[in-house]
């Protein structure tokens, strides 16, 4: 997003922070809501144009918000997505998105309500690497001609009783509307909108085998002195990488593995 858009994301963020604070606010009722708005707008060209057009007035877009959406969503939903519309946006699409991103992160609230949070990181991360390690789940879940009541029914049937509520609907939203992404763009979205809403960031560590509790400790502690705040780690296991540790934090790798040692050693030697 552009300056403008940026802007308006961060108010509305804040728009949502103080509505869901409180405690009469349903925050999964909302995120519902929230993604039935965002399919409205990706769906209906014309309409995200209007309510983006800096030519009209913020009432005049607000009222509009209202006559479209009033009773068809909650009155609190209606005024989060009414204050949006005030906002400047640098291009149409920027609200649709913004949008969205409330919604989950409206999930991610009530994760964080009911002390699921940390449950709800492990099992993004979980079901990303299940998916990139099934090719044939992977294909069900973004093929282009299943329909979206399939890919939901699938979803559950896979994921209903073994994670956190607010893990299956966010899952379940991401492969029925994917808007253009891919799945590993999208769950990698949503790992990290849940650090940022514990205010830390996320190590996806990849080690030779197992690490131990001690080992964990020691290892998030660095992260965390080197970084300035804390690290949330997504741990996962490749043999492949023979010893030590390969850590991604964002785009920064650390790689500590045999496997990269050697590799290293062997670019030297052909050099």
């Amino acid at each position: 997003m552009n300056g403008a858009s940026r802007e308006a994301l961060a108010a509305a963020r804040e728009s949502l922070t103080a509505l869901t604070d409180s405690t009469s606010a349903d925050a999964a009722a909302l995120a519902d809501e929230l993604a039935a708005v965002t399919a409205l707008l990706d769906r209906e060209v014309s309409l995200r144009r209007v309510l983006t057009d800096p030519a009209q007035s913020g009432d005049a877009k607000a009222e509009l918000v209202q006559r479209v959406l009033g009773g068809r969503i909650s009155g609190p939903a209606a005024d989060l997505v009414s204050g949006m519309v005030r906002s400047r946006w640098s291009a149409p699409r920027d609200l649709v998105d913004a949008t969205e991103e409330l919604a989950d992160l409206a999930d991610l609230v009530a994760a964080e309500r009911d002390g699921s949070l940390d449950d709800v990181e492990d099992e993004l991360f979980r079901f990303a690497r299940t998916a990139a390690s099934s090719p044939d789940l992977r294909s069900a879940l973004t093929s282009r001609t299943a329909d979206a009541s399939a890919k939901r029914e699938l979803v559950r049937t896979l994921l209903t009783g073994r994670v956190r509520p607010a893990t299956e609907r966010l899952i379940v939203r991401l492969v029925t509307q994917p808007r253009g992404r891919s799945l590993e763009a999208g769950l990698d979205a949503l790992s990290k909108l849940a650090a940022e809403r514990r205010n830390r960031s996320v190590a996806v560590v990849t080690s030779a085998v197992p690490l131990s509790d001690e080992q964990k400790r020691r290892l998030g502690a660095a992260l965390a002195k080197l970084y300035g705040r804390q690290v949330h780690l997504n741990l996962d296991v490749d043999p492949e990488l023979v010893g030590g540790i390969r850590v991604q934090v964002g785009d920064e790798v650390i790689n500590g593995s045999v496997a990269d040692r050697l590799e290293q050693a062997q670019r030297r030697m052909a050099g």
